[in-house]
């Protein structure tokens, strides 16, 4: 499979498009390269987080796209070696270093210097910018919130899938849009009683799914 190709051909979603839940065996199918649906899952569900981010640290929207393209190709030339091992370092957290070395890659770009920045190398400013405990901290509080954003995201999802789309719409503009619970009967036909009754329902849905997630992220 063309990982790069992939990647570069890809529709951005909008901001309100949703993620799809992902699976712990699903870093196992990624090993192999050519198993589509897996590699197609995984930046279905992961790009919007690393856009978040790169676009949170600084950078364009054209500079962000390209961040999320360079790391799931960086990710797909790591997985034939990668071992997942938690006790060690989370899946979580050694995509979130790959996403952050991609993104100081731009910062130096625009410095006018061309050379990716891999394991080990470091100039002395960039040396001080990735290990300085105030830049890590920040960007790990920037993607903790990002990461909470996409279990919520993919919660949300899991539980459309499952759900009377009557009652999914009656969730969504309630606890997205913010749309008052009158409003919403009115507009769907339905009582008052029934748009409360059916939004604490999905609250408890999808609290759960996110629960789910949590434990198997």
């Amino acid at each position: 499979m063309n990982v790069a190709g992939m990647a570069k051909a890809h529709r951005f979603p909008g901001p309100h498009d949703e993620l799809a839940p992902t699976r712990l065996s699903l870093l196992e199918q990624l090993r192999n390269l050519d198993d589509h649906a897996a590699w197609q899952e995984f930046f279905d569900t992961y790009w919007k987080l690393i856009y978040c981010a790169a676009i949170k640290s600084g950078l364009s929207d054209s500079e962000a796209e390209e961040v999320v393209q360079e790391t799931i190709i960086g990710v797909a030339r790591k997985m034939e070696t990668f071992h997942y091992d938690p006790a060690a370092c989370s899946f979580k957290g050694w995509l979130m270093h790959v996403t952050r070395r991609r993104i100081i890659d731009h910062w130096r770009r625009r410095r006018g210097d061309l050379t990716p920045l891999e394991t080990g190398t470091a100039t002395s400013e960039l040396g001080h910018q990735i290990q300085d405990p105030a830049a890590v901290q920040a960007f790990e509080g920037l993607w903790d919130e990002e990461w909470e954003k996409n279990l919520v995201d993919a919660a949300m999802e899991r539980v459309k899938r499952k759900v009377n789309p009557e009652h999914y719409q009656i969730f969504y503009l309630n606890s997205v849009k913010g749309m008052p619970a009158r409003d919403i009967g009115k507009l769907l036909g339905v009582s008052t009683a029934k748009v409360y009754v059916v939004q604490h329902r999905m609250a408890r849905l999808v609290k759960s799914e996110v629960k789910l997630l949590e434990r198997n992220p």
